[in-house]
């Protein structure tokens, strides 16, 4: 397979891996005042990814945490990034995060840095794809279409990583099979603050 079109049926993997949401565009609920019912309608990815971008908006807010300045709180419940500043002060991201049964809490550090990673899938995410009758690609490099986007934190020992991603849809979402995604220009945004040795904690 060539660089196109391994890059491209990973694409096509991670949008089936993430779900319709992904494949279809987003879903949305109202309540139709005429028909005295709700109603739900798809909506597409470009039109999810601008709402998404709009919600998680990078901003600096008031938090309060024992943690000391400089450390990384990641609030998986409320899909928000936190890079805490001094003065009871945070510089707050918006994120996706780990689908139901890959979510995971703890304290780790940084321990890498990489401009434009390549992917590789983990022996255990192919076994389990491979299940599915779904075939992975064994690497996709670094690109800006690339699964881990334009930069990536990798956390302690785990297979974990904090990366962006071209899936604008995605922030505020629990579609990873764990890892924090972000924005791709918050990601660069987080990765000229953060140094090798960060402490993350993930609530």
């Amino acid at each position: 397979m060539t660089k196109a079109g391994s890059t491209f049926a990973a694409f096509a993997i991670l949008a089936a891996l993430a779900g319709p949401a992904a494949a279809e565009g987003a879903t949305q609920t109202f309540f139709d005042t005429s028909a005295k019912k709700w109603v739900t309608y798809r909506i597409t990815p470009e039109a999810a990814g601008a709402i998404a971008r709009e919600k998680y908006r990078r901003t600096v807010v008031r938090y309060r945490t024992a943690e000391q300045p400089g450390t990384i709180v990641v609030d998986t419940d409320d899909r928000w990034l936190y890079y805490v500043m001094p003065g009871g002060k945070a510089l707050r991201y918006g994120i996706g995060v780990g689908r139901e049964g890959f979510l995971w809490s703890g304290t780790e550090k940084v321990t890498r840095k990489a401009e434009w990673p390549g992917w590789t899938p983990p022996p255990e995410m192919i076994r389990r794809e491979a299940a599915k009758g779904r075939k992975l690609p064994g690497h996709v490099p670094g690109g800006p279409k690339n699964p881990l986007g334009a930069r990536a934190l990798y956390l302690g020992a785990t297979e974990y990583r904090i990366h962006g991603t071209n899936e604008d849809w995605s922030i505020g979402q629990a579609v990873s099979s764990g890892c924090i995604r972000m924005l791709n220009e918050d990601v660069q945004d987080l990765y000229e603050k953060v140094k090798i040795g960060t402490k993350v904690v993930v609530l």
